[in-house]
């Protein structure tokens, strides 16, 4: 199965058992490092923070869907985790909480001579992103941003 399509199957059967369990699906990855495949799976919490337990719980419930769709010809492991504090933004939803805070947005090539941008998110919609640096307002392409995330300092 190409990797596209198993995390799109992933998507499909996770995400209901996940918002079952009151938390979200947050992302999922297939990745292939030194110890070996790697599925993982991101979960958060709309109003706190994921715990050990939340994890325990949301791997249960994946390695049993997974036991039975078996969408996973080679050896891999399973890690169910929070994405953490620096996490990066996936869903409008991660721009709309954080409206007014301040992030950091990093480029696929330079802007203005800067691969990295720091300031207060003022808006945004599905081509543009508005931000309050130091010394000016940017409106940035979407198109041109690789990530974007709370700023931590």
């Amino acid at each position: 199965m190409k990797k596209k399509d198993l995390l799109n199957l992933c998507q499909k059967e996770f995400e209901p058992l996940i918002l079952n369990a009151g938390l979200e699906l947050y992302d999922i990855e297939y990745v292939k490092e030194s110890v070996g495949n790697i599925l993982r799976v991101y979960i958060s919490k709309e109003n706190g923070n994921v715990g050990i337990e939340d994890c325990e719980a949301v791997s249960k419930l994946i390695s049993d869907k997974l036991d039975e769709l078996d969408p996973i010809e080679d050896s891999y492991f399973l890690e169910v985790s929070s994405p953490g504090i620096d996490r990066p933004f996936k869903k409008e939803k991660d721009y709309e909480k954080n409206l007014g805070e301040t992030i950091e947005v990093k480029f696929y090539g330079s802007y203005k001579g800067k691969k990295t941008l720091t300031g207060k998110l003022l808006s945004y919609d599905e081509n543009k992103i508005k931000v309050q640096t130091e010394r000016e307002v940017e409106d940035l392409d979407r198109e041109s941003i690789s990530t974007v995330r709370l700023s931590l300092f």
